[in-house]
């Protein structure tokens, strides 16, 4: 610098009042150049300018001396005034020294070079397109600054290059998304607020098409909307709005699928705000873009089935998430169980996009979820289709599944979630049996604890879905036996076994009566439900004394009500534990007499007038003698009066135990209620029903002197004289022994199998007792 020739053509004293540490002698030494540079500009000789600006900049602007470099800013300002609409050819010199500048550890200086380039940028204005990024880098980087002042000059030069590409059409946004995707991800309150600033004013521009980089900065703009700041989250929320009022105007030209996991992503976040946001998102979403969304359904699940449970103080959120999940669900169709994923896929009518609007799903960042399904993995991408209105989708049922039973099996999950994902069991078994059917097997263990949920409503969803896999066409296996039965096994020596299909073993003897229907309406795995229905009752006896009956009557109205009983009491025949047979028996029986659900069923049994109904009584039959009690109600319901008769002749011979009497005087209470009504007029026919009157009387026998006692002996004392009731014909036979006697059922046989069984309950009940005493001498020693 002390050599004036390396400095010309800047004179001696231009150069000393441009390293003044006055400003008003660089203003001074500003103002030379300025002259200086204009006469250069006069006479064309743009290597003198150039020349100029090379040694402000180096000599200066880039001096290890605070006042040159104060000096060089100025006099960069100068000669861009000084060229005029001409400093377009040169702004790449002059704007880079001033940008060195802005991270200058003086805070003067660096508001001496925003101040440049304010100057600068105001005699370029839309020449300093070109250079957009790097003076917006320089900016975004000022908008953080400590000082007030440099701050504020930063917002003056903000604003100055807002209005030149708002005015301008000339704006490279290709250029900018990337520079804009790394400065979104800002922590600093301040840097976000210049980029929201800066996204709010390029989305007004008409002619800044923002919507198609939406998916690069979408990420960014939720992660802003979770800032400490009101005034960040206020603004974010805006240009959020503002990008959804663009999709909802032009849905045909939106990246739907770019987009989808970004929300699935911001649907899990801790923040309400964020999480609403995406929320509302997703439910537009879904609803403009309809099955375009249908490959990143695992994914939407996952964040919104935990929402479903939300209390009120997030209403809204649970709301809209509702919502989300009932327009997810409409779009599963039945072409979906005819697609193949192997296979090209069906070409499906959508709601019309823009080719280049589809693209492949984006990938999950890893952690991000709230629970640790692999989104990412779950989600399939779709087929890009030949035409903008017609869209291909795969429905990938692996995904939804897996997502649903994790929901399911999590304890922790609220009531409402639990519902929603047995509906969307139900669903997708409506609508694509075929394939879910390849689900049964892992999803059925988790479908049967569920009946031992807490919730009623749950109870009831968890039926209606067992019930439809139970009965579905498409659970037809090609064997001629059910699917294995290796789920759920109940703990202990004892093991049910699936019942042979009623084809292969019936025939006319009655150990033919003894096997389970086999019907149109019912599939392989009815059997299967029934019997780890039963496993469920025997290891969870709270299960079958709290929700056993209830359980069993939803059943018998959403399935046939025969083959529910007629399977049971096949499967229990060959229980191992006695006492819970006898228990399940009771439980059965109660049912059968009292559940308004089963009057169809008691009409069919009271008369036995067809094959049917007298193969269903045998089988019942067989199993209600682990329970004498309801033994002799099934034939009172049947009217087999004889037998009961017989039956009762043979309790003398049973332990009569205390719960034997407390059966015996439920019993009596049962006659006496609307069941029993033609039971009790029969006794009016006394020389017709001389069993019925007499087994009632063998009961009162039975008896000790009690409530029941007196309630019997009441109306037994109401039987009228036989005399009395003689009538003027008597030679017409009684009905009930015609159908006793054309029924062809083997009593004989029966009686002696009830001796069998009720020997087999003296046998354990002997057993349980040597234990109990043996375990009291052990405690007593």
């Amino acid at each position: 610098m002390n050599a004036e020739r390396d400095l010309s053509p800047l004179t001696p004293g231009v150069v000393r009042a441009l390293t003044d540490k006055l400003y008003e002698k660089r203003k001074v030494a500003a103002l030379e150049i300025e002259k200086l540079v204009r006469e250069f500009v006069a006479q064309n000789n743009t290597s003198q300018i150039k020349h100029v600006i090379q040694i402000l900049s180096q000599e200066f602007a880039l001096s290890q001396h605070p006042h040159s470099r104060k000096g060089g800013l100025i006099g960069l300002a100068a000669c861009s005034i000084a060229l005029g609409k001409d400093s377009g050819l040169y702004l790449k010199e002059l704007i880079e020294p001033v940008l060195t500048c802005f991270n200058d550890a003086d805070s003067r200086l660096r508001y001496y070079a925003c101040e440049a380039l304010y100057n600068i940028v105001k005699v370029a204005r839309g020449s300093v397109l070109p250079h957009f990024n790097v003076l917006f880098d320089g900016l975004s980087k000022l908008a953080a600054d400590p000082d007030p002042n440099v701050k504020s000059g930063s917002e003056l030069l903000d604003r100055l290059l807002k209005d030149i590409v708002t005015e301008s059409n000339q704006f490279d946004l290709v250029g900018f998304i990337p520079l804009l995707r790394e400065r979104i991800y800002s922590n600093n309150q301040y840097a976000r607020q210049f980029i929201i600033s800066w996204i709010l004013v390029l989305e007004s521009v008409p002619d800044i098409n923002l919507l198609d980089y939406l998916p690069e900065i979408l990420d960014g703009l939720f992660q802003i909307l979770g800032d400490n700041s009101k005034e960040i989250r206020k603004m974010c929320e805006v240009a959020l709005g503002e990008f959804l009022k663009e999709i909802k105007k032009n849905p045909s030209s939106v990246k739907f699928a770019e987009m989808a996991n970004i929300l699935v992503i911001h649907c899990q976040a801790a923040d309400d705000l964020i999480q609403l946001t995406a929320m509302c998102w997703m439910r537009e979403f879904i609803q403009l873009a309809g099955r375009v969304m249908l490959p990143y359904s695992s994914g939407i699940l996952t964040a919104v089935l935990p929402c479903l449970s939300y209390d009120d103080r997030k209403k809204n959120i649970k709301e809209v998430a509702n919502v989300c999940n009932q327009s997810l669900m409409k779009l599963v169709i039945p072409e979906d169980d005819e697609m193949d994923e192997a296979k090209p896929s069906v070409t499906i009518p959508a709601e019309p996009t823009s080719e280049e609007s589809l693209s492949k799903p984006e990938a999950v960042t890893t952690g991000e979820s709230q629970n640790e399904l692999d989104v990412t993995a779950l989600n399939q991408p779709f087929f890009f289709p030949c035409s903008c209105e017609r869209i291909q989708v795969t429905l990938n049922l692996d995904g939804i599944v897996q997502v649903l039973d994790y929901h399911l099996s999590d304890t922790s999950i609220g009531m409402m979630t639990r519902i929603a994902v047995l509906k969307w069991l139900y669903h997708l078994y409506i609508k694509t049996p075929r394939k879910m059917f390849r689900h049964t097997d892992s999803l059925f263990p988790i479908l049967l604890r569920t009946l031992s949920d807490e919730s009623d409503e749950v109870i009831l969803k968890d039926l209606e879905l067992l019930a439809e896999i139970a009965s579905s066409p498409a659970g037809q296996t090609e064997e001629g036996h059910g699917p294995s039965d290796g789920s759920d096994v109940r703990p202990g020596p004892v093991e049910l076994h699936v019942p042979a299909r009623a084809g292969q073993l019936s025939s006319s003897s009655t150990k033919g009566l003894e096997c389970s229907p086999s019907t149109p309406t019912m599939n392989s795995y009815f059997y299967k439900f029934m019997i780890n229905l039963l496993k469920r009752f025997s290891s969870e006896r709270k299960l079958l004394e709290n929700r056993g009956a209830f359980i069993i009557r939803q059943l018998c109205l959403l399935l046939n009500a025969e083959n529910i009983f007629h399977s049971m009491a096949d499967i229990l025949l060959r229980e191992e534990d006695l006492k819970f047979a006898s228990t399940m028996v009771h439980t059965l029986n109660t049912i059968l007499l009292t559940s308004s659900e089963l009057f169809q069923l008691r009409n069919q049994l009271k008369d036995l007038k067809t094959p049917e109904s007298r193969n269903l009584f045998c089988c019942l039959y067989r199993s209600w003698c682990h329970n004498p009690v309801t033994t002799v109600s099934l034939c009172f319901l049947t009217q087999n009066y004889k037998h009961a008769y017989d039956l009762i002749q043979k309790f003398g011979d049973l332990e009569v135990t205390v719960d034997f009497l407390t059966e015996v005087d439920k019993l009596v209470q049962l006659i006496e209620c609307p069941i029993f009504t033609y039971l009790r007029l029969q006794l009016l026919d006394v020389k017709n029903n001389p069993y019925l009157i007499k087994a009632l009387y063998g009961l009162l026998m039975l008896l000790p002197q009690s409530s029941a006692f007196q309630l019997l002996s009441h109306r037994l004392q109401c039987v009228p004289n036989p005399e009395l009731m003689q009538t003027t014909d008597n030679t017409k036979p009684s009905t009930s022994f015609k159908r006793t006697a054309a029924s062809n059922i083997d009593y004989t046989e029966l009686l002696q199998h009830f001796e069998k069984v009720q020997n087999k309950h003296l046998e354990a009940r002997h057993q349980r007792a040597g234990r109990a005493e043996q375990l009291d001498r052990r405690v007593v020693l």
